[in-house]
């Protein structure tokens, strides 16, 4: 919208760079252009302003495909008006020269004129088309058909319109066929996920049980171990067995030959001794047969004297000396 500030009678108007502003005055054009900025006398002045930047028009209407069935299009025009002149000639875009607002609704007429056209070759081609390719491939044939079908339209450059993109936001079935075709994809969906979850399963139990059976063949092959253990720690204790048994039989022999060797030389020995003995007897005998009876009663007295007790000290009472001098006293007289 212009900015439009009243002088005494005058009028100046300022308009923004994406705006085109024909000034008319008296039938003859007195200024034309884009963010233009002047002042006029609004008896005499015919406005129009003419938007020449890119407008997007969004657009949403139902279409029945060729299974009967309703769809939702969902779409956006982005246009621009590229001859300001032929738009300001066909459409009403005159501005009050007070406030600079327009008396008409252009821009309303131009989204009804390209909602009609868009709409018209979106169900054409939508009328023969099923539902399901439709909302396979109906977005692109859809766009691709409101774009030929705009380009075509002879009215659009005859007003001065520019028909920038075309843009098929979404194309929907009512909520009801969309649910229901749904189901077979949530179904088929949920089947894999189960499918997964089972293979999962079956893998996991797999490695359980490779697990058990690798714990299991390494208990056995430990049991072997263990088995082969016992059965080398009897072999060994059997062998120390055998080797202890044969060094006690070798000592045993060692000491029976050592005891049999000092018997013989103790037997040796006491025979040495006994005929020594026998021969040191004989002499003794020998010689007391030699010998004179007087000298052998002194040799027996002095070995029985050697028998007796040792006597350190001798009391004698006087009757044992009283009786012992008697008896001296006879032998005396006796011998007289």
């Amino acid at each position: 919208m212009a900015d439009i500030t009243r002088r005494a009678g005058w009028r100046h108007l300022r308009s923004a760079p994406t705006a085109h502003v024909r000034h008319m005055r008296g039938g003859r054009l007195a200024h034309d252009g884009a963010g233009l900025s002047f002042w006029f006398r609004p008896r005499s002045a015919a406005l129009s302003e003419v938007p020449v930047d890119d407008r997007e028009l969004a657009m949403a209407f139902h279409a029945r495909t060729a299974d009967f069935q309703d769809v939702s299009v969902q779409s956006t025009v982005t246009y621009r008006i590229g001859d300001p002149a032929t738009a300001a000639a066909r459409l009403d875009f005159s501005i009050d020269p007070d406030t600079g607002v327009w008396r008409g609704t252009p821009l309303e007429q131009i989204a009804t004129l390209l909602t009609e056209t868009a709409q018209q070759h979106a169900l054409d081609v939508l009328a023969r088309t099923p539902l399901a390719r439709a909302l396979v491939d109906g977005v692109a044939a859809v766009r691709e058909r409101i774009t030929d079908g705009l380009a075509a339209e002879p009215r659009l450059p005859a007003t001065g319109i520019e028909v920038v993109a075309v843009r098929v936001i979404a194309l929907r079935p009512e909520p009801e066929v969309e649910r229901a075709l749904r189901t077979p994809a949530r179904e088929q969906i949920q089947q894999e996920a189960d499918r997964a979850t089972y293979e999962r399963r079956a893998v996991a139990v797999e490695r359980e049980r490779t697990i058990a059976e690798n714990e299991l063949a390494s208990k056995i092959e430990l049991a072997r171990q263990e088995e082969r253990l016992v059965e080398q720690r009897g072999t060994n204790a059997r062998r120390e067995a055998e080797e202890s048994a044969a060094a006690d039989a070798v000592r045993a022999e060692a000491e029976a030959v050592r005891k049999v060797r000092l018997a013989r030389a103790e037997a040796e020995a006491a025979r040495e001794v006994g005929e020594a003995r026998a021969a040191a007897q004989t002499a003794w005998l020998q010689a007391h047969a030699a010998a004179e009876p007087a000298v052998l009663h002194a040799l027996a007295l002095a070995r029985a004297a050697e028998q007796l007790p040792r006597i350190e000290h001798l009391t004698l009472s006087p009757d044992v000396l009283t009786g012992l001098l008697a008896k001296l006293g006879g032998s005396g007289g006796t011998g007289a």
